[in-house]
Formats: structure tokens, C-alpha cells, sequence
């Protein structure tokens, strides 16, 4: 009976520890599996709790950067003033370089920007933009609106990204912006914040809008955008004591800057005449034109310079060249040239027939502004 018992005993002992360990095994599975569950969950959790590790705004601040530009204006003012007699003061006027924002809003080649950006003593504009692709060039200071500090710039140049106009009157305390411009002559770069407060005119459309998003030096002029990558606003300054950004800062409506940008330019157009943009030389004779080109037909007036940024060199025109045609008149003299000119407006397309390698070349040109004169919505009330 005891031996059978031992047997047992032992035989118990043998079976139990297979059972034990697959018992172990089996709860360590179990575990393992428990653990695998939660971190999923976990890992899904913190993916709803968290998005902003995945969100990115690269296609919105692609979309609007190509249309936000630089601009360097030359200002003059006074720096001394000297009494020469009892009835002559001689003003000594200083220059230095302001630094700014702008947005290309038409393909035409017009820029908002703020007034204060390119204003100076005298309205002496000489004003450069840079393009976001690298690209400089002069730009005509066309017309300003003081009361909504905006000014509108023109450039004759190609391939301009104009940008895409969104509605300030859908947005929202706590809606996301972006700040877009040149800031401290850096480069373009851009600033992120929301909209702060907005302030409404008497008949409920947007006035104002303030924002967190820095502006900083260099800043106005600059574009104000929403996530989808659309202007709703013109930035234009900062609530300072320190004169630094406190993250206070102001921007003027697109539905504001757009209407008086439209104004602005119709009234610009009414007053300038269109402008070509050379500067030629003498009228070509039979002894002329055999004595430059070898042969006796030449008519025309022989283009010395061109200006840089202007219509003429952006349609192709070259110093060289002979203005042998615009439009329907044959070129003479001098006056042929201004009389046509002067009858066209800034936007208005003519056709020009040059004399260049031996052969007659048409050329198209879109006629700019020159000399500008400079309009003011408030000088007409």
C-alpha cells in the first residue's frame, strides 16, 4: 500500500509541473496581450488627443507666398534747414531706405502695400520690389488712400502669382492666421497666430482686425492669411510702448483694401497717359542709316536707353533698336512716338515695328505708368 502511494505521490509530482508551467505560460500570454491592447489604445488615443503632431499649413503658406513681395523705398527728408536770406531757407534732405511688405493682387502688375511704407518728404518715390522668387524691379508708386494708409504700386514684369482674396467678414475670434512679409530685410518668412478681437464699422462690416501673429518691422504692407491660404487682411501695425511687437497687432480688411485698391486705380488710369519707357536719339536720315546699318531705308528714331522695369523692356525692346511704326503711324520723329503714346492708356496693349538685325521685328507692348501722377481719393472730395 505504501508503495503505491509513493507512486502516486510521485507520479503527481511528475504531472504537476508540465501543468504548472503551461499554466505560467498561458497567463504571461494573457498579459502580453493585455499590454498590446492598451498600447493601442493609447497610441489611438493619443492621436485624437494630439493631431497637431500630423496637421501641417505648407500647401496654405505655399499657395499665398509666391504673391507677398518685398519692397525697399528711398526716402527723403529733411535733415537741416539753412537760412540763406531774410527770404530764402535751403532744406538739406537726408535719404535712407524704408523697408516693407507688399501683395501682388492682379496679373497686371499691381501691389497693395501701406501708405507709410513708401511715403516720403515731397512724394520722391523711388521704390524697388523683390519678388519671391528673387526676381528685383523698379515699381511705379501709382495712387494712395491716406485714411486707410494704402498705397498702390505698379511692376511690369511677367509671370506675377496674384493672390487669392478671401472674406474678412467669415472670420472669428480664435480663427488661425498667418503673417506673411519681410521682416527685419531677412527674407520672406511668416509669423502664426489667431485672430484676437475684431472690430465692426457702424453697418456691421469688419473695420479692424487684430491679431497675435507677429508683425514686426518690415512686416507691413505684408499679408494677413487664413488656413486655406487666402488674403483677409493688409498688415499694417502694432500696439507698442516699447516699440517692439507685444503681440498686438493690427491689419486692414481685404473687403477695405481691395474696394479702395479698385478705386484707386481706376482714378489712376483716368489721369496718366500710358508709358513706353525709352529714351531715343536721333531721327535716321539716308546718310544715318547707311552709316549705322549699311543701308539707305531706315526710318525712324534710334532707341538710346530703356528703362529698367518698364514697358518697353519688358516687351523686348532694346537700346539699338530703330522704332521704324507704332500702331498705324510711321515713325519720322520724335512727336510720331509721343503722339501715339499719349493717346493710350497705362494697360493698353500697341503694337511696335522695330528695325533689328537687318529685318523689321512687331512687338507688342502693354504701356505702364511713368511719371505717375499720384492719386489721392482725398484730394477729390
Amino acid at each position: 500500500m505504501k508503495v503505491i502511494m509513493r507512486l502516486v505521490i510521485q507520479l503527481v509530482k511528475y504531472i504537476s509541473w508540465p501543468a504548472f508551467c503551461g499554466m505560467l505560460i498561458g497567463v504571461i500570454i494573457l498579459q502580453y496581450q493585455q499590454l498590446a491592447r492598451i498600447g493601442e489604445s493609447l497610441e489611438n488615443l493619443d492621436q485624437e488627443a494630439f493631431p497637431s503632431t500630423s496637421i501641417s499649413f505648407v500647401n496654405s503658406i505655399s499657395r499665398a507666398s509666391p504673391s507677398v513681395v518685398g519692397i525697399t523705398a528711398t526716402r527723403f527728408d529733411v535733415e537741416s534747414v539753412e537760412r540763406a536770406s531774410d527770404d530764402q531757407l535751403n532744406l538739406y534732405l537726408e535719404e535712407q531706405d524704408s523697408l516693407g511688405s507688399g501683395v501682388i493682387v492682379s496679373e497686371d502688375g499691381f501691389i497693395l502695400t501701406n501708405l507709410h511704407v513708401v511715403d516720403n518728404l515731397f512724394d520722391l518715390f523711388d521704390t524697388e520690389v523683390t519678388l519671391n522668387d528673387g526676381r528685383k524691379t523698379p515699381a511705379t508708386v501709382i495712387a494712395w488712400d491716406k485714411t486707410n494708409d494704402l498705397a498702390v504700386l505698379h511692376i511690369n514684369i511677367d509671370d506675377l502669382t496674384p493672390i487669392d482674396i478671401g472674406d474678412p467678414e467669415k472670420s472669428q475670434v480664435g480663427d488661425l492666421v498667418f503673417a506673411i512679409g519681410y521682416p527685419r530685410n531677412i527674407g520672406q518668412s511668416v509669423s502664426q497666430g489667431i485672430i484676437s478681437a475684431i472690430t465692426h464699422n457702424t453697418d456691421s462690416t469688419v473695420s479692424i482686425l487684430q491679431t497675435d501673429a507677429a508683425i514686426n518691422p518690415g512686416n507691413s504692407g505684408g499679408a494677413l492669411i487664413d488656413i486655406s491660404g487666402q488674403l483677409i487682411g493688409i498688415n499694417s501695425s502694432i500696439f507698442s510702448e516699447s516699440g517692439k511687437f507685444e503681440g498686438i497687432g493690427f491689419a486692414t480688411p481685404a473687403s477695405t483694401a481691395i474696394e479702395s485698391m479698385k478705386e484707386l486705380i481706376i482714378s489712376a488710369i483716368d489721369a496718366n497717359s500710358g508709358y513706353l519707357g525709352v529714351i531715343t536719339g536721333e531721327a535716321l536720315t539716308s546718310e544715318s542709316s547707311q552709316l549705322f546699318f549699311g543701308v539707305e531705308g531706315v526710318r525712324g528714331m534710334l532707341v538710346e536707353s530703356v528703362d529698367d522695369g518698364g514697358a518697353a523692356k519688358r516687351a523686348g525692346i532694346r537700346p539699338g533698336d530703330v522704332i521704324t511704326k507704332v500702331e498705324n503711324t510711321q515713325v519720322l520723329k520724335a512727336e510720331n512716338i509721343l503722339k501715339e503714346i499719349r493717346n493710350k492708356k497705362p494697360g493698353d496693349t500697341i503694337a511696335i515695328e522695330v528695325f533689328r538685325d537687318d529685318k523689321i521685328i512687331k512687338v507688342m507692348t502693354t504701356l505702364g505708368f511713368g511719371e505717375a501722377r499720384i492719386i489721392d481719393p482725398q484730394s477729390q472730395n
